[in-house]
């Protein structure tokens, strides 16, 4: 196709990183990661605990699972599949404000994983269809920070609420708005249209011709990694100090550090075969499952949101840029099929975290679930290193 007959109607990368990163930050920041600052506040206000938040955390990912399942079988096109499912995050997470029960929140943090699951993935083929155009090694960077942007607002925005002793039901209305606010800033800059498909058959001419099973594997074994850590951070974090004003602060760090390290990691390791870039990512982030173990402290768990919010977004976006790589044509499909395996492992995180919480007392089931999550890290980061 001539340049000329592409550049009717093209949209600007300004637009197009805008739109994304707003998608994915209302997507993953609220739509996933919105309970993760909640859960601490919910547990002083007495309404749920460390058991009842395991339990919610998989009703999402079970969402997500499923979400990613039905993704390439929903027929609307990425762009309106994303529009979709922003809608959906919005009234969900306004519907846990309107909720008083664990049966209602269940269901709403289950629809919220849906529709996550088909916002990263239908966000992540129009965007990074578009950004292959323009050539821009920055550009994959700025579309994935916006998970570590939403992550970083959302908790910011709950630290300050919790601090000032907003009730939790009020924060989630909150929060729901700011979804629908993002909701229709993408609406008005997301391109109607994919590019030529010309550009995704030759990115689906890779070598391998597809997704390997080690690299679908892999990428579940970081969902389960990542995922305890991501989820009870900030409990540990109020274990240590029962204040709002400073356990609130565990989440934000966590969400900054992803949005950092995805802009650095584009640009600087942009010549660093993606292969070890996920391996360097599992290994840091093992190292933050563990140090709350060894020693729970304020600076260790300051460190454990440095390590694992640093490295998870750099690992999903060095993920998502392979398998997308490999595609052969249409790279939906492949997309999510990684995003599955991902659901599956940050679903077993948290059950396995509430039932051994059953059996022992304190962070103790917790603590030998991080371990866990370590060692698969590990395990992960050595194939990926042996592989070719």
């Amino acid at each position: 196709m001539s340049n000329a007959s592409i550049s009717l109607n093209r949209p600007s990368f300004a637009a197009v990183c805008l739109a994304g990163l707003v998608a994915l930050a209302m997507a993953m920041g609220i739509g996933r990661f919105a309970f993760t600052p909640m859960l601490p506040l919910m547990i002083r206000a007495g309404s749920a605990d460390v058991a009842a938040g395991g339990w919610l955390a998989a009703a999402n990912y079970a969402g997500y699972l499923l979400g990613a399942l039905t993704t390439a079988r929903l027929g609307l096109g990425p762009q309106r599949t994303g529009l979709l499912s922003l809608a959906l995050i919005a009234a969900s997470t306004a519907a846990m404000g309107w909720s008083d029960s664990l049966a209602g929140w269940l269901l709403w943090r289950f629809v919220a994983g849906v529709a996550s699951a088909w916002a990263l993935v239908s966000t992540s083929v129009w965007c990074l269809a578009w950004l292959a155009r323009f050539e821009r090694p920055a550009g994959p960077g700025l579309l994935y920070a916006g998970v570590g942007i939403g992550i970083a607002l959302a908790g910011f925005h709950c630290w300050r609420a919790g601090a000032a002793g907003v009730a939790p039901d009020a924060l989630w209305l909150q929060m729901g708005a700011i979804a629908l606010a993002g909701l229709v800033l993408v609406a008005l800059l997301m391109p109607r249209e994919l590019p030529a498909p010309a550009a995704a058959a030759t990115a689906g001419t890779h070598a391998g011709g597809g997704v390997s099973w080690g690299l679908v594997v892999s990428y579940g074994l970081l969902g389960f990694g990542y995922i305890l850590p991501a989820t009870f951070l900030p409990v540990l974090a109020r274990a240590v100090v029962d204040d709002p004003a400073v356990f609130g602060a565990a989440w934000p760090v966590f969400g900054a550090a992803a949005a950092v390290s995805t802009l650095v990691a584009s640009l600087v390791l942009s010549k660093v075969a993606r292969r070890h870039v996920l391996a360097g990512s599992h290994l840091l982030m093992a190292l933050g499952c563990v140090l709350p173990v060894l020693h729970l402290s304020a600076t260790t768990v300051l460190l454990a949101a440095l390590l694992v919010g640093g490295t998870f977004m750099v690992a999903t976006m060095a993920g998502m840029q392979e398998a997308r790589a490999r595609a052969v044509g249409d790279p939906t499909r492949a997309l999510g099929r990684m995003t599955a395996a991902f659901a599956i492992g940050q679903m077993a995180g948290p059950m396995l975290s509430s039932a051994l919480s059953g059996r022992s007392q304190g962070f103790g089931g917790l603590f030998v679930a991080l371990v866990a999550g370590a060692l698969a890290l590990a395990g992960s980061a050595a194939w990926l290193l042996r592989g070719r």
